[in-house]
C-alpha cells in the first residue's frame, strides 16, 4: 500500500487556482460596476477614461479698472481683465473648479460661499469668475466658452443674470 504524501494531487490543486482566479475576477468587477470605474486601473480620472468628453474648470479675471461688466460668454480672445492667479493667492484650482462646475443652484449661500473663498484678496479689487467649458468639436478641433458667473467685490457681488432666478427677489 502506498504512503499517503498529505497534499493535494495536481488536478485537485489546479481546480482550486481556478475558483481562485475566477473568484478574484468577480470580485474586481463587481467593485469596478458599483463604484462608477472609480477601482484602479479603470479611473474617471481624464488621463485615463475621459478622453474626449466634455470638461468644466474655473477662471479668475480681474475687472477692476473695467466699467461695465459684461456678461456673454466668450471665446479666449475675448477675455477682459487681467488672469487672476489662483495658488500664490492661497485658492486651489481643484477646489475652485468643482465649486463652480457642481453648483446647480446657485444662492446667497453659494455666491457669499465663493466670496470668502477669495476674502483676503478683495480689498479694492472686483473678481469675475467664468465657467470654462470644453468639448471635443470634431476630430480635430476643441471648442472652449467663457462663461461669466459672479463677480464679486470686498462687500459686493453680482451673479449672471441667468443664474438669478435662484434667489430671492428684495
Amino acid at each position: 500500500m502506498a504512503a499517503s504524501s498529505g497534499s493535494a494531487s495536481p488536478r485537485t490543486a489546479q481546480r482550486r487556482a481556478v475558483r481562485l482566479l475566477a473568484a478574484v475576477f468577480v470580485v474586481y468587477g463587481l467593485l469596478v460596476a458599483t463604484h462608477l470605474g472609480e477601482f484602479w486601473p479603470f479611473s474617471i480620472y481624464p488621463m485615463f477614461s475621459q478622453g474626449g468628453n466634455p470638461w468644466s474648470r474655473a477662471l479668475v479675471m480681474d475687472v477692476t479698472d473695467e466699467p461695465v461688466v459684461r456678461w456673454d460668454t466668450l471665446r479666449v480672445e475675448e477675455l477682459w481683465g487681467t488672469p487672476y492667479p489662483l495658488l500664490p493667492n492661497g485658492i486651489d484650482p481643484i477646489d475652485l473648479a468643482n465649486f463652480v462646475s457642481k453648483t446647480q443652484t446657485w444662492d446667497e449661500a453659494r455666491v457669499t460661499g465663493l466670496q470668502r473663498m477669495f476674502y483676503d484678496q478683495l480689498e479694492g479689487r472686483r473678481l469675475l469668475v467664468y465657467r470654462v467649458n470644453g468639448r471635443l468639436h470634431d476630430t480635430e478641433r476643441v471648442q472652449v466658452r467663457y462663461v461669466p458667473y459672479v463677480l464679486i467685490g470686498a462687500d459686493t457681488s453680482a451673479l449672471h443674470p441667468a443664474l438669478t432666478s435662484a434667489l430671492p427677489a428684495d
